[in-house]
């Protein structure tokens, strides 16, 4: 295992600890939070400078392409990230291995609207298939959505698959009905394909590819204990 004399998180890991998982509409069976995963060996944490070698990017391509990062790129960027305080990627660690075996980000976006206030997007969600049966994929989306709330924002949004939303309605998620499509422009393909329209109704079916928004919003106003 590799040690480490010095390390930096991505932000404050005290945030996790203000955290009521209460007043999340999640059933735990049994109950697990942010501070009490369920093992001993299990740590929810901010993510730190020195998860590159932890296997946080061989996790996230379990999710998605994310090509050859190199140590440099990866510091780099979490600099970035780190500086403008509006990224909170938080992870799930086996500390047995010291492996990265779950992740999500919650990204700050800053408005005008809402008196200037502050919006939540849930990305990038991805628990390593071995660790399937303890309720950790529920627990990183409950962690970050309840995390947006301590950090003031009017609502938390996403994008899934389809397969994906009744999933993400048990943990507070709901679809606007009327506002429940997404549409992209991707930019990292061929040129013939450059403009690419990507919309799925709410209704219907369709392939599971394409994405479906769905927002939480506040758990305070949505949900009466």
């Amino acid at each position: 295992m590799v040690q480490f004399t010095q390390e930096t998180y991505l932000y404050d890991p005290n945030l996790l600890l203000k955290l009521d998982f209460h007043r999340s509409p999640a059933k735990f069976q049994p109950f697990i939070s942010a501070a009490s995963p369920g093992e001993s060996w299990l740590k929810v944490r901010p993510l730190k400078d020195t998860d590159y070698d932890r296997g946080f990017l061989q996790l996230l391509s379990q999710l998605t392409h994310v090509g050859n990062v190199n140590r440099t790129q990866f510091l780099t960027r979490f600099s970035q990230m780190k500086a403008s305080g509006d990224y909170f990627v938080t992870v799930i660690e086996d500390t047995r291995k010291g492996e990265i075996i779950g992740a999500a980000s919650l990204v700050i976006e800053r408005k005008f609207i809402h008196n200037c206030s502050v919006r939540g997007r849930l990305e990038d969600v991805v628990v390593n298939d071995t660790y399937r049966g303890k309720q950790l994929g529920k627990l990183i989306v409950v962690t970050v959505s309840l995390l947006a709330e301590e950090l003031g924002c009017y609502k938390m949004s996403l994008d899934c698959k389809d397969k994906l939303i009744k999933f993400y309605e048990s943990l507070g998620y709901v679809l606007i009905p009327g506002n429940s499509n997404s549409m992209t422009i991707r930019y990292d393909e061929a040129p013939q394909t450059t403009l690419k329209r990507n919309v799925t109704s709410t209704h219907g079916g369709g392939d599971n590819s394409c994405q479906t928004v769905v927002v939480i919003l506040p758990f305070k106003s949505t949900f009466i204990k």
